[in-house]
């Protein structure tokens, strides 16, 4: 069964004949994947948008990245829970922190909303959220000073949920649809380096 064929076909069939993984990704399931593709990609462009030019959203004009504002320097000198406290101290506002952060956010927003590259697109957003994951520790119930952490689940939080949501439209190739995935993947240089997808 194809993208482009209606879901009835498998919903009539009988339990033993049901679709393998793979061929069940319907018309409506592919839109609803290029939808969230669409907005977990501006969730990290706005952040990369909001913290160079301090749209005064969450970084005021006065902070922002062209004005001299680090878009490190404040997340990261204020953590106070796990083992790597002093690490998120010691780097917070460097050049080259904020440098990879923003060019992290940039171009993992770019690639989610364009649909290509969603497997490096994955795999560096994976990473980045497990590096904020670890600095804000959601583990800790109480801070270095013995104050309540705030966290408010010590496992699954919003990092977890968006590193699981870009692997999922990597694995899905969400960005056939409603994107430029298929262009994408028919580029000699990409056809032959198939970890570009």
């Amino acid at each position: 069964m194809t993208i482009q064929q209606d879901t009835h076909r498998s919903i009539d069939r009988p339990l033993e004949h049901a679709e393998l993984p793979g061929s069940m990704l319907t018309t409506t399931a592919a839109r609803a994947l290029a939808v969230l593709r669409v907005a977990t990609g501006l969730v990290f462009l706005w952040a990369f948008l909001d913290k160079t030019f301090g749209l005064g959203y969450a970084t005021p004009a006065a902070r922002a990245w062209v004005n001299g504002g680090s878009p490190t320097k404040g997340f990261l000198s204020s953590v106070e829970v796990g083992p790597f406290q002093s690490i998120a101290h010691s780097i917070a506002g460097t050049w080259w922190a904020d440098s990879m952060f923003m060019l992290g956010m940039a171009a993992i927003g770019l690639a989610l909303i364009a649909g290509v590259g969603l497997r490096i697109a994955a795999a560096s957003g994976t990473l980045m959220m497990a590096m904020m994951w670890l600095a804000e520790f959601p583990l800790a119930r109480f801070t270095a000073a013995g104050d309540p952490s705030g966290s408010t689940n010590p496992i699954v939080d919003y990092h977890l949920v968006y590193a699981v949501i870009m692997v999922a439209l990597a694995a899905a190739y969400a960005g056939h649809t409603w994107g430029l995935g298929r262009i994408w993947a028919r580029l000699p240089f990409v056809q032959r380096h198939r970890w570009l997808i």
